[in-house]
């Protein structure tokens, strides 16, 4: 299956990565993986896209970062919701539900 590409990634791309940390935090790789194997790869992320969304969700304050030490001792950086991501998260959610039941409406399944 394709990739969403373009325009379409900038508006699902927040609302996925958002949706998922909704559920925990995760670090920039099970983000990664997470999007591709629960859209079936249509939101599938490279580092080079993934990062600079969560910075940018970070300089919004949607999101937050926080170093934890791992059982091996390292440091890693795990990406979590903040509530204004929540609230963001909760508008923006209706806003794409309505999008998807007028599609629908219009004859896209």
């Amino acid at each position: 299956m394709a990739r969403v590409q373009g325009e379409w990634m900038r508006g699902a791309g927040p609302l996925a990565v958002l949706k998922l940390l909704e559920g925990g935090d995760m670090y920039g790789y099970q983000l990664a993986e997470a999007l591709e194997r629960r859209s079936d790869g249509l939101l599938a992320m490279g580092h080079s896209t993934l990062y600079p969304l969560l910075y940018n969700l970070e300089s919004k304050g949607l999101v937050a970062p926080a170093r934890e030490r791992t059982t091996n001792g390292r440091r890693r950086k795990y990406w979590r919701i903040t509530d204004r991501g929540r609230a963001w998260l909760d508008e923006h959610g209706q806003e794409w539900s309505r999008l998807v039941e007028a599609m629908e409406r219009l004859g896209f399944a």
